[in-house]
C-alpha cells in the first residue's frame, strides 16, 4: 500500500482496532456475568446484574456501526486527526456509559449524552467534507484548509461536559 495513503488512514485504523478490543472486553463481561449466574452455559435469562451487563453491551453494539461509519467518513473527507481524537473520546465515553450502566442506570446518562454529541460532531465533519468536495467540483473553491482548521480547533471542545 502507498505510504502516503497509509499515513492518511493510520489513526482511523488504530481507533477502529481499539474499538474492537473494547467490544471484546464488553463481550467478556457479559460472558463472565452469565457464567457467574448460570454456571457453565450462556443463557439470556438471569439476574438483574446480568441483565444490566447484557443490556449495556447491546446498547453499545447497536451504536457501533454508526460510530464506525461517521468516524471513517469524517477522517477521510475532512480531518483524520480531529476524527481520530473524537473517536478516542467516543470510546472513552462508551466505556463510561458501560460502567455507569452496571451501577444505577442514571449513572450511564452522562456517557450517553456525551456520546451523542461526539457522533453529531463526526457527522457534521463528514457533511463538511462532502460539501467541500462539491464546492471544489462545481465552483472550484477549496475550503479544505479552513474546514480542517475549524474541526481541529473545535475537537478539543468536545472535552467540555
Amino acid at each position: 500500500m502507498d505510504h502516503e495513503v497509509l499515513g492518511s488512514i493510520v489513526l482511523l485504523a488504530i481507533v477502529s482496532l481499539i474499538s474492537v478490543l473494547q467490544n471484546a472486553f464488553f463481550a467478556t463481561k457479559v460472558e463472565h456475568e452469565s457464567k457467574n449466574y448460570n454456571g457453565k452455559s450462556f443463557q439470556r435469562v438471569g439476574s438483574s446484574a446480568f441483565d444490566r451487563v447484557f443490556t449495556a453491551n447491546q446498547n453499545c453494539r447497536d451504536a457501533y456501526p454508526t460510530f464506525l461509519v461517521v468516524l471513517w467518513c469524517a477522517g477521510l473527507l475532512c480531518s483524520q486527526a480531529a476524527a481520530a481524537f473524537a473517536g478516542m473520546m467516543y470510546l472513552f465515553v462508551r466505556q463510561k456509559y458501560f460502567v455507569g450502566y452496571l451501577g444505577e442506570r442514571t449513572q450511564s446518562t452522562p456517557g450517553y449524552i456525551f456520546g451523542k454529541r461526539i457522533i453529531s460532531f463526526l457527522f457534521f465533519m463528514s457533511v463538511a467534507g462532502i460539501l467541500n468536495y462539491y464546492l471544489v467540483l462545481i465552483f472550484g473553491s477549496d475550503f479544505e484548509v479552513y474546514i480542517k482548521t475549524v474541526t481541529n480547533t473545535i475537537s478539543p471542545l468536545l472535552l467540555i461536559p
